[in-house]
């Protein structure tokens, strides 16, 4: 009950420090203030970083629950994210435009890009800005675990665990064991 108790007085009181980074950034609604603050907010170690850093997506992210954790160096380059209850995201994760499911495990180093044709070429082949791609949502779900260094380019199912290392170029479905790059979903035994 008292760890309980401090564990809500913790997320209020974060949520207050909060509260004027992200009404600078106008709540998300303003792209560059978001980012800014993302990045200052991914920089701050231990437990008050964890505590700030969910506060912070609380308050500016598409949908976040308090319940979530976002560790050290880990941030979202774009506010357009939705990130269910107990997801877990570890150490120097960086991750677009996403929807993570409930109790989703994501480890360290990980990227959740935000599909793959985020950069176009011209008619003379010279690569454009990003103003020039297209952002997709990339979708993870339910009860997922996303290994070490892993790529996610595209969509990966409920239930499905994706092999330290792996490049997910095409969409992984519900309950699979996908490893490799790029990553090619495993027979089951």
């Amino acid at each position: 009950m008292v760890k309980f108790a401090i564990k809500w007085i913790l997320r209020g009181a974060s949520l207050a420090a909060a509260f004027l980074p992200a009404a600078a950034s106008a709540f998300g609604a303003w792209e560059n203030g978001y980012v800014l603050f993302a990045h200052i907010y991914s920089l701050i170690p231990g437990i008050p970083g964890d505590y700030l850093r969910i506060a912070f997506y609380k308050l500016t992210l598409t949908e976040c629950d308090l319940s979530s954790r976002v560790s050290f160096g880990s941030f979202f380059a774009h506010p357009q994210v939705r990130l269910g209850a107990g997801v877990y995201i570890g150490c120097h994760c960086i991750l677009g435009k996403a929807v993570i499911g409930e109790r989703t495990q994501i480890a360290s180093g990980v990227q959740i890009l935000s599909g793959s044709r985020q950069h176009a070429r011209n008619e003379a082949g010279e690569i454009s800005g990003a103003e020039g791609g297209e952002f997709a949502v990339v979708e993870i779900g339910a009860n997922c675990w996303i290994g070490a260094a892993a790529i996610v380019m595209a969509s990966v199912g409920a239930g499905s665990t994706i092999g330290a290392g792996s490049v997910v170029t095409r969409p992984i479905p519900p309950d699979s064991v996908a490893v490799g790059s790029p990553a090619r979903v495993l027979p089951r035994a």
